[in-house]
């Protein structure tokens, strides 16, 4: 069963790099920082976790207050309470200093053998070496701990994709309100543009308490190009995908979504290209269970298209299917578990994407993509928009 976690407990982890404390030093920006805190600041801030799995953060004075309402770590220590300011007088370098109330807590603490993030700040790093403490860059394990969501997490990864659903449905009416003019879609007198279809995906997040960044609206022969975001006039008879990826503003959780459509005729061609990437998103979502490997979902799903004759990235084609499966989501967009090569096992709690697609220069692409709940005995599906190629 799916329950909150009452833990963050990685005391294992530690014991097994025979580490005395693992610190991050970053912003909320930072995924493992904030869930690890659940305290939102854009200014750099410390978190550490000891091998007895004792908490602590370092924070300005001025964050006191708040940190210790919202955050979910009990020992909040401030600079202040470290003299900072005497320490930036003795050092004369504030960088230096903070360094300095680092180490006085890691001391108070008995650490002397840091584990840090892959990403840890150097110069901080080496400071602190000087200073007699020992280091070791570790791969997050916090990383594992995020992939299986909570029945909070998951509310909030649901409240998320509610508000990529309705903008999904936004961005496809403008198209299917449109008409052709002179080889373009015209909507309500002016041309349609990729511009135009993003600024109305964009209002309908904000208005949901999100926001997107590189939301995708790319036509034609550019959509060959998965990331494109795409640009100017949308023309009909030609594919357009739309993938939204949209932040929920207070959360911090993420939803994904993709849809390819129409707005004319579709060639044969482009037929048959859609219905391959919609049998193959289905016999993939279909196979979703916990203790399935991730690679075996990926391998099935390159049969599916080399059964059809597409070339895939496995066969070494660089046209065709030319990326992984899915991935996980939560408080960042592309997080564990990987749905590709991985043998990763997926677990109740796991929320991933499946978003197969077929790229190719001449044509332009189809991909489509739905946000998957990994339950006790199957899965759910979170994205309730529909899938229809001709609009």
């Amino acid at each position: 069963m799916i329950t909150d976690k009452n833990s963050l407990d990685i005391s294992e982890t530690l014991q097994e790099h025979r580490s005395d404390a693992f610190m991050i030093v970053g912003n909320s920006n930072n995924a493992d920082m904030f869930y690890s805190t659940h305290f939102f600041a854009s200014d750099s801030f410390a978190y550490i976790q000891t091998k007895e799995a004792n908490e602590i953060m370092l924070v300005s004075e001025m964050e006191r207050g708040r940190a210790e309402i919202e955050s979910r770590v009990a020992q909040v220590r401030t600079l202040q309470d470290c003299n900072y300011r005497d320490k930036i007088r003795e050092r004369g370098d504030p960088s230096i200093a903070y360094c300095d109330c680092l180490a006085e807590i890691l001391q108070k603490h008995g650490v002397r053998r840091v584990s840090v993030p892959r990403d840890f700040p150097y110069h901080i790093a080496q400071t602190l070496k000087e200073e007699g403490f020992s280091f070791e860059a570790i791969k997050s394990p916090f990383q594992k701990l995020r992939a299986r969501k909570s029945s909070s997490e998951v509310g909030k990864v649901r409240k998320v994709q509610d508000a990529c659903n309705l903008a999904m449905k936004a961005a496809v009416n403008m198209i299917h309100k449109s008409e052709e003019v002179d080889g373009k879609l015209n909507y309500q007198g002016y041309d349609l543009t990729s511009e135009k279809v993003r600024h109305q995906i964009d209002i309908t997040l904000l208005d949901h308490g999100c926001e997107s960044e590189g939301t995708i609206v790319s036509c034609g022969k550019d959509s060959a190009n998965p990331h494109w975001e795409g640009a100017g006039v949308l023309r009909p008879d030609e594919p357009i995908v739309i993938d939204i990826f949209p932040r929920n503003k207070k959360s911090r959780y993420y939803a994904d979504m993709t849809r390819t459509v129409i707005k004319g005729e579709a060639s044969q061609r482009l037929e048959d290209m859609y219905e391959a990437v919609l049998v193959a998103q289905q016999v993939a979502t279909g196979m979703i269970k916990p203790g399935l490997k991730c690679n075996e979902i990926h391998s099935k799903v390159c049969d599916i298209f080399d059964e059809r004759g597409y070339g895939t990235s496995r066969s070494g084609s660089d046209t065709g299917f030319i990326h992984s499966t899915g991935h996980g989501v939560g408080l960042e967009i592309h997080e564990a578990p990987f749905v590709g090569e991985r043998e990763s096992v997926l677990e109740a709690g796991n929320i991933i994407t499946i978003e197969p697609g077929l790229y190719y220069p001449d044509v332009g692409g189809i991909r489509l993509e739905d946000l998957i709940l990994v339950t006790d005995d199957g899965f759910e599906n979170l994205t309730e928009m529909e899938k229809r190629f001709i609009v």
